[in-house]
């Protein structure tokens, strides 16, 4: 297939709202597989238990769709207006990760995925797959294979144009276009996105434990947060950018312009104080349509309690409390966490003395004792 057609797929894609675009060969280089081979044996992946199950299918587009030839990888920027960074400062307030301000990115991308498919079919009268981040692909090291960016240290994909702020879906199809010539790793021999993580999560470059990632403890963990990570969440209810936001490409970067990724009211920067009494309603009423969704509200409670033992703000108290008789055992353990960090000691043990005793869970129970 000729460079015009790719040329073509490119400038359509471009025309349907994406940032940037480029082409690679459906395969996925041996030492990528090797690294995902290493991350999964090591158990690096948590409580993933997908990305064991998908092995097979990840390291090889090919066992994932024999016929395909090629991956058409599309990239929208979802650049923050501000440095996430200063975020950090304001430990009363709600800081969600920037691209869960608002809309969820798999809805709008797909659709715009499926009109450029739909728009190849017709004319070239190829087959088609489109994927966003929701089927076993191997997204990041594709496209690290095209002109749109490569893989930093910190795992993701840095752009020289839009730093590390892009999200990815990838169109797969049966037509073999050329493919584009890789960019370059340009990391050199900065550290910045390594150093800078609150829970050395990073063991060595390119390598992500994510039983030690933010992002991963408040959105995969299903469980209580591990004790020795609570207190470097800081203020994050969902999600990090730490890595991402201290990229030194990010001065290159612009703010999205698209809407649907602006934080919406009553979510990021919300005090943590009115988060504390949403019920599974209004927590699906405020998160709609939302990626924040899918953790659901206990697990979002979870955090916002960690968040809030972390905040330095014993008013909080008064609201944290009623929690305590919360259904939800995940609910309960986090409010105790939070009531030992911001209540004096002498009315943290009449709780405990009111409540430990009754506690049916054993994993509530271990929370009193320990505090």
């Amino acid at each position: 297939m000729s460079d015009a057609v790719k040329q073509a797929i490119l400038e359509r894609a471009l025309a349907e709202g994406f940032d940037a675009a480029g082409v690679a060969p459906a395969a996925v280089g041996a030492r990528e597989q090797a690294r995902l081979d290493a991350f999964v044996a090591g158990g690096e992946h948590g409580q993933m238990g997908w990305m064991a199950d998908t092995l097979a299918r990840r390291r090889d587009p090919k066992t994932l769709w024999p016929e395909a030839e090629s991956v058409i990888v599309l990239a929208l920027n979802y650049g923050p207006e501000a440095d996430p960074m200063g975020e950090l400062e304001k430990t009363g307030r709600a800081n969600l990760s920037a691209y869960a301000r608002n809309r969820d990115y798999h809805d709008l991308i797909k659709k715009r995925l499926k009109r450029v498919a739909r728009w190849m079919v017709e004319r070239y009268a190829c087959e088609v797959k489109v994927f966003v981040d929701t089927a076993p692909v191997l997204e990041k090291p594709l496209a690290a294979r095209t002109a749109v960016g490569w893989q930093g240290k910190h795992s993701n994909l840095v752009s020289r144009t839009f730093g590390s702020w892009l999200f990815l879906g990838e169109i797969f199809t049966t037509l073999t276009l050329p493919p584009d010539e890789a960019e370059t790793d340009h990391c050199g021999r900065c550290r910045a996105c390594l150093d800078v993580c609150p829970t050395d999560a990073f063991p060595a470059p390119y390598r992500l434990d994510a039983r030690r990632c933010i992002s991963y403890l408040t959105i995969e963990h299903k469980g209580p947060i591990p004790h020795e990570f609570r207190a470097a969440m800081g203020n994050r209810i969902y999600g990090c950018d730490d890595c991402l936001a201290v990229c030194p490409w990010n001065k290159f970067a612009t703010p999205t312009e698209e809407t649907a990724f602006l934080p919406r009211p009553g979510a990021h920067g919300e005090r943590l104080g009115a988060l504390l009494t949403l019920d599974d309603a209004g927590f699906r009423a405020l998160f709609t349509a939302s990626p924040v969704k899918r953790i659901g509200r206990d697990r979002f409670l979870r955090n916002v309690l960690i968040a809030c033992g972390n905040s330095a703000e014993p008013a909080l108290a008064e609201k944290i409390e009623p929690l305590l008789e919360d259904p939800a055992p995940i609910v309960r353990g986090a409010a105790v966490w939070a009531l030992s960090r911001l209540v004096p000691r002498a009315r943290f043990e009449a709780l405990k003395a009111a409540r430990a005793g009754s506690e049916a869970d054993p994993e509530v129970r271990t929370e009193w004792a320990a505090a």
